[in-house]
């Protein structure tokens, strides 16, 4: 979701990519939730951080959005990067009923797109 938010409202000026701790598939809720308010995620891939790492002096920040205990099992990404930890709750792992997870995963995309445009123009 950050990834996309960064790219819309970043207009150019960002050219996000996004990684998970571990290579996984797009949860279809999140999917619907993002074509909800226009962007379609659905062709995104979920490529591993491990990934990321040979091509970091290519990055000026990395961010991550996970939970706080999964951010501590991010990698050291070498180089003048800059992290930044913006913790949110993963919509994969909510424990709440079937028909409250796509409520639940609006409440987190508006967080994070909230997030993202609070953050563009500190950088621009």
């Amino acid at each position: 979701m950050a990834e996309a938010f960064l790219n819309q409202f970043g207009r150019g000026g960002f050219e996000a990519e996004s990684a998970g701790i571990e290579p996984g598939k797009l949860n279809p809720i999140v999917v619907e939730s993002m074509q909800e308010v226009g962007l379609d995620i659905s062709k995104n891939t979920c490529d591993s951080v491990e990934h990321f790492i040979p091509r970091a002096q290519e990055f000026a920040y990395v961010i991550t959005v996970c939970d706080e205990a999964s951010a501590e099992r991010c990698p050291t990404f070498p180089g003048a990067v800059k992290r930044l930890h913006w913790g949110f709750p993963d919509p994969s792992t909510l424990q709440v009923a079937a028909e409250k997870k796509l409520e639940r995963t609006r409440e987190i995309r508006d967080l994070i797109r909230d997030r993202v445009e609070q953050w563009i123009p500190s950088v621009v």
